[in-house]
């Protein structure tokens, strides 16, 4: 019953859109030529500066510019290329190319997203640009940490790059879709995809690239001396890039060599090209790989590492989430087909109506309320699996037999890692509080496994007198008491 008042809508809504369209042939273009070709001014600028290496809107030319190219030309391409055969839809995939990456300098991945997916929606035959628009969607997803999701990005921008003969960058794609493997800890598939560029890829300096693949792959596995001598194969120690520098101070580290990872740990430290995750991994090792370090010195270095993570990492996290939500609802999107289920309708019923919708308005306050019953019912159901999860995952961890292994309890951004993933991203807000240290964010967890204060006291480790008061600080932190605790961690879970 409530079809035919929103088909009514949606009709009226059809209309609309042909009386816009019929205008808009009639009587705005003088408007649009002109619009269009100012536009089509931009992009050509936009390509040429490319060419050249340079980016539009940072190194030469207006972003506001090269934001209404993007937006003009997605009002009008596809009417101009229909009408007068023009390469319009090629323009505006190209529009939407520099604007993408535009948006991603600026740290918008959000919008980034949107518009490389809006490219891929232009039905442009440049299968090259669409190639560099997949790369830089699978870039995103790897940024965001979702590898299997870059890994099909990087897979479609192959198959664009492959169909219009671009084998270099076909070939480096192949490259980061091994990379993308190598990240989830696949070998078998990883080495596939680095044999087949060894066997068929013809330049050289590319089959060099593997190298750093394949350190990426041992570093997952933990096969640390291996990926030591991949980073040697890679380049000499002058020509590494600073996420090549990073790898080898913490393949050190986890070989015991601290006083190799703080050398290549400190270097990073001085270079402009460091990003703030490499910075973050780097501090942590001089942090704790350098016994003549003073108290003063290690409280500014554990600040810089709580700055970076929550003014940049947390913030850049969740821009990402929502870029990959965006990308992933698009990827599930089916045909809108619903004008033609409306035409047919019409035509069947629309001679009742009127009568049905007067019946629909009288039903509305009971419907609505049914709604919000049923939707309340299933929130509680999905809150309560939740936590049945929540219980299920301390059960197991509580009845491990190295629990320090099992958490990576030594390595606190490891072992915080582990929480995020069992247990719905605690770590991560238990951090945003802002009012708890790395011990109380360990007894968190620990109370959460529903340790007795023996048992906390043993991990952590801490005096056993003091647990009681370490746990009655922590709660009034979070504000809540010591005997709530734990109800207050797993009511954070369900929040989340």
């Amino acid at each position: 019953m409530q079809f035919f008042p929103y088909l009514c809508a949606l009709i009226l809504r059809r209309c609309c859109i042909c009386l816009f369209f019929l205008a808009s042939c009639l009587g705005w273009q003088g408007c649009s030529h002109r619009a269009l070709d100012e536009a089509r001014q931009v992009v050509a600028e936009a390509d040429s500066l490319w060419h050249e290496g340079k980016m539009y809107g940072i190194d030469e030319g207006d972003s506001l510019s090269l934001a209404q190219a993007y937006e003009t030309l997605g009002k009008y391409s596809a009417f101009y290329s229909f009408v007068h055969r023009t390469s319009s839809l090629g323009t505006y995939a190209h529009a939407c190319y520099h604007y993408g990456r535009l948006l991603r300098e600026k740290n918008d991945p959000v919008a980034a997203m949107q518009v490389f997916i809006d490219a891929t929606h232009s039905c442009t035959d440049d299968l090259h640009i669409l190639g560099r628009i997949y790369s830089n969607m699978g870039t995103l997803c790897h940024l965001a940490g979702e590898y299997p999701l870059s890994y099909e990005m990087y897979e479609r921008s192959g198959d664009m790059y492959l169909q219009n003969g671009d084998t270099l960058l076909y070939y480096h794609n192949l490259n980061n879709m091994a990379f993308e493997m190598a990240e989830q800890g696949k070998e078998e598939e990883t080495m596939a995809l680095l044999s087949e560029i060894a066997d068929n890829c013809p330049y050289k300096e590319l089959k060099r690239q593997t190298y750093r693949t394949k350190a990426l792959l041992y570093r997952t596995m933990e096969r640390y001396e291996a990926m030591l001598c991949a980073l040697d194969s890679l380049y000499d120690s002058e020509t590494l890039s600073s996420s090549d520098i990073v790898l080898k101070a913490q393949a050190f580290w986890n070989l015991g060599e601290q006083d190799s990872a703080l050398y290549y740990a400190r270097e990073v430290m001085q270079l402009s090209s460091a990003s703030m995750q490499d910075k973050y991994n780097m501090l942590y090792i001089l942090m704790n790989g350098d016994s003549t370090l003073t108290n003063e010195v290690i409280t500014d270095y554990s600040a810089q590492r709580s700055d970076i993570e929550i003014y940049v990492l947390i913030p850049s996290h969740n821009k990402l989430a929502v870029a990959m939500e965006i990308l992933k609802q698009d990827l599930n999107r089916k045909p809108d087909l619903r004008w033609l289920y409306a035409i047919l309708a019409t035509l069947l019923l629309i001679g009742s109506i009127g009568g049905i919708y007067i019946r629909r308005k009288r039903k509305q306050h009971k419907l609505l309320s049914q709604r919000i019953e049923s939707k309340q019912c299933e929130i509680s159901e999905w809150q309560a699996n939740k936590i049945n999860q929540v219980e299920q995952a301390c059960a197991a961890l509580r009845a491990s037999d190295d629990l320090q292994k099992d958490l990576r309890w030594k390595d606190y951004d490891k072992m915080c890692a582990i929480v995020n993933g069992q247990f719905y991203l605690l770590a991560n807000k238990l951090k945003l509080k802002g009012t708890l240290n790395e011990t109380e964010i360990r007894l968190c967890i620990l109370v959460l496994l529903d340790f007795s204060r023996a048992e906390i006291a043993h991990t952590l480790p801490y005096a056993l007198n003091s647990i009681g008061k370490l746990k009655d600080h922590t709660a009034k932190a979070l504000g809540t008491t010591g005997k709530n605790l734990r109800a207050f961690l797993l009511q954070m879970i369900v929040e989340g």
